[in-house]
């Protein structure tokens, strides 16, 4: 997982990190059911390109590469794996026959 996005977006949920992402990885838009549900936004750690580009446009000051995330919010990394594990489980699973 390249990118984490931790405390500081719980509540805030600015989308400018929606609107710059190339790779349109971090959800959910405004335009998305969850998003009156959900606390923050979450990067999908399959999609991310390691780009960089939502860190500067994030006003809360966030997003951090996994690497450089502070202790004190390590389980953001989880807290953003499991929303998108959950999301893909809700899908309906299609298989061949």
């Amino acid at each position: 997982m390249p990118y984490v996005i931790a405390e500081p977006c719980v509540g805030a949920k600015d989308t400018g990190c929606v609107d710059v992402c190339p790779c349109d990885c971090i959800h959910p838009g405004k335009g998305e059911a969850e998003f009156s549900t959900v606390p923050q936004l979450y990067i999908n750690p399959d999609e991310c390109i390691d780009c960089g580009a939502c860190i500067p446009v994030c006003p809360v000051s966030a997003i951090f590469p996994v690497e450089d995330l502070p202790k004190k919010w390590t389980s953001f990394v989880e807290l953003n794996a499991r929303w998108y594990v959950a999301k893909r489980n809700l899908r309906p699973q299609f298989r061949d026959r």
